[in-house]
């Protein structure tokens, strides 16, 4: 009896000791469980809308990035040829970031619910005359001409309009095309034909036909009528409901978008396998030789309004309707922070 007593005991005592032992596994699982928890990054998706052209050049070394790293954010992109594509498909949910002209940057804050930020300016001026008449050598030599271009409700537009006014030009026609590669193909079947092309279509004009050369650019004319701003052809935005929830992940964007940019200007020959990658330029030496003229930047933080403020302002003096009706105000403009 009394060695079953011993035994009842010992047992008893072994039963203990397994309990406390597994309770013991039980907290310290559940405050590991905790720490991975806090340690892990949420998953945010950002779609990002970009314009085909220059103003997405500064982004591809970004996207080949961010599929071959580990990142707790996961990214979509889509190309579009036109800025007010890029604006409805922000307005209607479908995208976070878009990369527009400066311009519609400034309509999208009305259009949009809850308005846009511009979070960094990625393309200062690429467009250029480009012609085979060489009796064209500015912007006066547009009177009386019809010129071909894109960017009907945009910058293009505006900017052309400026200068021409500026010049006191007030007979040259504007003929608008839906891409730079339509134009392109007119110079095939006009050979006095004179057109205002943004980089990368300019350069790819000077390839396909050797007749044609670049007349002037609008920066250089833009600068003999104006010292006080630069033309600024594309702006990143985000929008403010999205920054108001992934400040974070936004703020990350910038940093890689700018690297990304840098990368593009030091590093062309990769930049150019990816920009033909994505469809932007047809064919890599084409690119080589385009993207060191596309005037690629990824300007941030306080210099955005420094920049672009005094643009939007000549653009709103043409035309309010070219910004949306008004100029915007202090929110438009992502510090960071």
């Amino acid at each position: 009896m009394s060695v079953s007593g011993k035994t009842k005991r010992a047992v008893s005592i072994i039963a203990l000791i397994l309990i406390f032992v597994m309770l013991l596994g039980s907290v310290a699982g559940a405050l590991t469980g905790c720490g991975a928890s806090n340690s892990k990054k949420d998953d945010v998706s950002i779609r990002i809308a970009g314009l085909k052209g220059p103003t997405t050049i500064g982004l591809v070394n970004f996207f080949e990035d961010a599929a071959s790293e580990s990142s707790s954010v996961n990214y979509s992109f889509e190309m579009y040829t036109a800025g007010s594509d890029i604006m409805a498909a922000m307005a209607a949910g479908q995208a976070d970031i878009g990369l527009v002209p400066s311009n519609v940057a400034c309509v999208m804050n009305n259009k949009v619910e809850g308005g846009v930020s511009v979070i960094d300016i990625n393309t200062l001026g690429v467009l250029s005359c480009v012609s085979a008449d060489d009796s064209v050598d500015d912007i006066s030599d547009l009177a009386g001409r019809t010129v071909y271009l894109t960017g009907q409700g945009a910058t293009p537009e505006y900017t052309l309009r400026y200068l021409l006014e500026q010049a006191g030009i007030t007979d040259c026609n504007l003929e608008f095309k839906s891409e730079p590669t339509e134009i392109v193909s007119i110079f095939g079947e006009n050979a006095d034909a004179v057109a205002i092309l943004p980089q990368p279509f300019a350069t790819a004009a000077l390839a396909q036909n050797e007749n044609l050369r670049i007349s002037f650019t609008l920066d250089d004319e833009w600068a003999k009528v104006n010292t006080d701003c630069k033309i600024v052809t594309g702006v990143t935005v985000v929008t403010n409901s999205f920054l108001k929830e992934h400040k974070g992940a936004v703020d990350a964007f910038i940093e890689a978008h700018r690297q990304s940019a840098e990368k593009a200007l030091s590093d062309v020959d990769t930049t150019a396998a990816l920009v033909v990658e994505q469809g932007i330029i047809a064919k890599e030496p084409l690119a080589k030789k385009a993207i060191p003229s596309c005037n690629i930047v990824c300007i941030t933080g306080d210099e955005i309004r420094s920049t672009l403020e005094g643009y939007l302002q000549v653009l709103y003096d043409q035309d309010p309707k070219s910004v949306g009706g008004k100029l915007p105000g202090d929110d438009f403009y992502y510090t960071g922070g």
